[in-house]
């Protein structure tokens, strides 16, 4: 049974703006360890990887705040920036995880999030559902 459903969008050219303005401050905020290990990756390609890592980092912001909404929490506790990482899995599709206290908030009620993430030339857009899964 469906509990929330949130979704989000960032225009990519303005989260350009506050990386080009506060660089890795920013990363760190929105990032876990294992994103700013693919967020690296991505900006270590050249002038085309700022880009593609911009984009990521717009969506995983997007993502985080859509999660939040499904939730009906917000970015408050037990959601926050740091407490889901969203990574892609082998299909290229993205893979929430759960840290911290957000992880056992979802065990305790049985939750399952669902993620949508899509960009096209300046917005970056989610899409969560979070579900029982009992």
């Amino acid at each position: 049974m469906i509990v929330g459903i949130g979704t989000d969008v960032v225009v990519i050219s303005r989260m350009r703006s506050l990386y080009e303005r506060w660089g890795d401050r920013l990363v760190h905020r929105i990032l876990g360890e294992q994103e700013r290990l693919v967020f690296a990756a991505r900006l270590g390609r050249g002038s085309a990887g700022l880009a593609r890592a911009v984009a990521y980092l717009a969506k995983r912001f997007a993502a985080k705040e859509a999660v939040g909404k499904a939730l009906g929490c917000g970015l408050s506790a037990p959601m926050s920036l740091h407490a889901l990482q969203v990574l892609n899995n082998s299909a290229g599709a993205p893979e929430p995880l759960a840290q911290k206290a957000l992880a056992q908030y979802l065990k305790d009620r049985g939750l399952r999030i669902h993620l949508s993430l899509s960009d096209e030339q300046d917005v970056a857009q989610a899409f969560a559902i979070v579900e029982t899964t009992a």
